[in-house]
């Protein structure tokens, strides 16, 4: 078979042909008129499909460039998920816009360092009943998100103590120092520093090169183009979800804020999926590097994004947390440092993030 041959039958696979599929259904849901049942299960349907798509996608663009490259690479697709979802609801100029980046990245800072991390410390401690993991990696990813958290969430409820946002001028510069941050973040992960995230398993770098070599130049450019694909086929089917999420919450009885937690669940999907994989095959590192990761990342280039968005048409932006969801980032960060800073995992400590998780939610659909 040639070459040409090779890749054309590559292009036809079901992983490549999903997320054109997806996309094209997308835009006969956007031209229709109305929104019923059907087509909301169809909608969520293939946002699930979508999702899962998108995993593999980043997977094998991780697998070519290698182990840091690759998880910056699916942690950035999920906060460009999570900024189109943020901005095209915020642009419908709803009652609650001005606190749907807040509570959508807080509930995703508080999914990844509790759910994620919980589920990945709990399915790998029941497998291999203790896992290791590089203290300095772990301790690099908390402190930027920790710094990056309080600057956020925090600093605006003192910077404006009515309306707990901050002034132009002062999200300009916030948002510069978290990019900063991020920067210098990505180069010591990725450069020089790049041990410290590393899985400490020797046998596991072997088959991470098995895994290089095998996917050619052609194939990484082709999930590359497809990964895109399902990320425009994630946002805009998220954002046609967004009134039947919106009925679901009002249904439940929940207050509106939990539509954030709703759509950062849905954003984080990809993460978690991939998280607990490398979890369950001993690759903890690479478990916390996706998991904290993306969080640092939510913080780091949404709000800056959704900051420049609220200068530029002019719209109110509420940053600062509520006291009830200030104790929660306390108590999540607490206990991380304690749980994230001996080099070894168990259940017990999956089973303490997955406690707080529950108690945060139990407290945001039950007020």
């Amino acid at each position: 078979m040639s070459e040409a041959q090779f890749q054309l039958k590559s292009i036809f696979q079901t992983k490549h042909l999903i997320p054109l599929l997806a996309l094209l259904i997308l835009i006969f849901l956007k031209s229709s008129s109305e929104m019923n049942l059907i087509y909301s299960l169809v909608a969520l349907a293939l946002l699930g499909i979508s999702v899962m798509t998108s995993v593999h996608h980043a997977e094998v663009i991780a697998h070519k460039i290698g182990e840091g490259l690759g998880t910056l690479v699916l942690a950035l697709s999920v906060t460009i998920i999570e900024v189109g979802l943020i901005l095209s609801l915020m642009s419908l100029k709803g009652p609650d816009a001005s606190v749907l980046a807040r509570d959508t990245v807080f509930a995703a800072v508080m999914i990844v360092t509790n759910g994620i991390v919980a589920l990945c410390l709990i399915l790998g401690g029941i497998k291999f009943r203790e896992q290791e993991f590089q203290v300095q990696g772990s301790r690099s990813l908390l402190v930027v998100l920790i710094a990056l958290s309080f600057l956020i969430f925090v600093l605006p409820i003192y910077s404006s103590a009515e309306t707990s946002s901050f002034s132009p001028l002062q999200g300009i510069i916030i948002s510069a120092i978290s990019l900063i941050l991020y920067a210098l973040f990505i180069i010591f992960q990725t450069k020089t520093h790049k041990g410290y995230f590393e899985p400490t398993t020797a046998n596991i770098n072997v088959v991470d090169e098995q895994a290089h070599d095998e996917i050619t130049k052609a194939e990484a450019w082709l999930s590359f183009a497809s990964l895109c694909i399902s990320l425009i086929a994630v946002i805009g089917l998220a954002k046609l979800m967004s009134p039947t999420i919106e009925n679901f919450v009002v249904m439940l009885g929940a207050p509106k804020s939990s539509v954030g937690l709703i759509i950062a669940t849905i954003v984080l999907l990809p993460e978690a999926w991939a998280a607990v994989s490398a979890a369950r095959a001993n690759r903890l590192q690479t478990s916390l590097n996706l998991a904290l990761g993306s969080g640092i990342a939510s913080i780091a280039l949404t709000i800056p994004v959704v900051i420049g968005y609220s200068i530029i048409t002019n719209t109110e932006l509420i940053l600062g947390v509520t006291p009830k969801n200030l104790v929660f980032m306390a108590m999540t960060f607490s206990v991380g440092i304690i749980t994230l800073g001996t080099g070894k995992s168990t259940l017990l400590q999956g089973a303490v993030h997955g406690g707080i998780l529950t108690a945060y939610f139990l407290m945001s659909f039950v007020p």
